[in-house]
């Protein structure tokens, strides 16, 4: 006969994905919106090119508000993201609203002709942009709407040349290089909330080259996933959720470590 704690050990990955699933439909009219045939035009005329992993049916705008770096409400903020994972990133800003975690803004990478330079001298916060990653040519988890930079300036991006030399992304995040976890609009501030949502990996636990603002899922799930319907990938993406935060919780087992939970889906 099977124990009622057996059991329930049994039941509890499941009941977690029921609630995972119900959470994400139930968020996923709230503060999103597909890409209509204007709006995928403009995305094509300045920052999807052709051969890009995804395409206009496969991404959406999610819209949120946020409090600015001088807790000042705003109502406009916009990212762009895979439409499997919106109703996880519209839950995921709502909270750092709800935390008042400041972002000094939220515009869409057609703003700048998809210049990641340009954007992150605005201290802009964005997530799809078609490109490959800095500095290599491997196409980028930004062009599969997988990746999301926060706070660029107090989050720089930080490469140590051959002769030990650091340089920054933007220039002017060199005066955020010693990192103070406490200081406003720190990512290390939220890297277990963006796991908790999916994003497991954070560019500030890299060594070469760091990237504090980034947050990104693996490449094997983001290459999966852009192969996927719509509604195949979300729910592929939701059980990577339930599985992590099981993992964080201990459910069936001893809690395990943020980066040991993260590993588990590279």
């Amino acid at each position: 006969m099977v124990r009622p704690v057996s059991t329930l050990r049994l039941l509890l990955p499941l009941l977690l994905l029921a609630g995972v699933v119900s959470h994400a439909n139930a968020n996923t009219q709230a503060g999103t919106s597909g890409l209509d045939a204007e709006q995928c035009a403009i995305l094509k005329q300045h920052v999807l090119q052709p051969g890009a992993p995804v395409d206009c049916p496969q991404l959406q705008i999610v819209r949120f508000s946020y409090v600015d770096f001088d807790q000042v409400r705003h109502d406009n903020g916009e990212i762009m993201v895979m439409a499997a994972v919106a109703p996880q990133v519209k839950a995921l800003f709502d909270e750092l609203l709800k935390r008042r975690f400041p972002l000094a803004q939220a515009r869409l990478m057609e703003h700048y002709q998809g210049n990641d330079d340009a954007s992150m001298a605005e201290n802009n916060t964005s997530a799809f942009n078609d490109r490959p990653i800095t500095g290599g040519t491997s196409v980028s988890l930004h062009a599969y709407g997988l990746a999301i930079d926060i706070n660029p300036l107090q989050n720089p991006f930080v490469v140590r040349d051959a002769r030990g030399r650091l340089s920054y992304s933007p220039p002017a995040g060199e005066a955020y290089g010693k990192r103070v976890a406490s200081r406003p609009g720190s990512g290390e501030q939220i890297v277990e909330l963006f796991a908790q949502h999916g994003f497991l990996i954070w560019g500030g636990d890299w060594k070469k080259p760091i990237d504090y603002q980034h947050f990104q899922v693996s490449r094997k799930l983001a290459e999966r996933m852009a192969k996927l319907p719509v509604p195949q990938a979300r729910q592929l993406f939701e059980s990577t959720v339930v599985a992590y935060r099981a993992c964080r919780t201990g459910h069936g087992g001893k809690p395990k470590d943020r980066k040991i939970c993260a590993a588990a889906d590279s």
